[in-house]
């Protein structure tokens, strides 16, 4: 909640604070950020075993923030939608999908950048 009495420096030391305690909540009570933030410690795992170009890491960390981004909007309006209508309802639900639709294409996108980066890696092995 935004203080007037507030300076730009303190408020935005208050929005700094706000995000890290989001951030906390996501990792601690959503298990669809906690398995994509797993996969994305993976891949980073992944990333130093096979020697990542600077260009790689930089795509990489960008899919999966991306995703993580996507899983934790998707959250909000989970949370927004049962908080405003807690009973099952049609249109209600149909938002729910669509939010849901974020993450999804976003992990396929990331499964699909990950191919192109590490499929040739893992060729290489045998």
């Amino acid at each position: 909640m935004k203080n007037s009495n507030d300076g730009f420096l303190k408020g935005r030391l208050r929005s700094l604070k706000f995000a890290l305690k989001g951030l906390w909540l996501l990792l601690t009570t959503e298990d669809s950020i906690k398995a994509q933030f797993f996969i994305g410690l993976l891949a980073v795992i992944a990333g130093f075993y096979f020697e990542l170009s600077a260009t790689e890491w930089m795509i990489q960390l960008i899919v999966t923030a991306l995703v993580l981004v996507a899983e934790a909007s998707n959250t909000a309006v989970e949370k927004m939608a049962d908080f405003v209508h807690p009973d099952y309802h049609k249109k209600i639900g149909f938002i729910k999908d669509i939010a849901a639709g974020a993450p999804a294409f976003a992990a396929i996108f990331a499964m699909i950048i990950a191919t192109i980066i590490y499929l040739p890696k893992i060729l290489e092995l045998f």
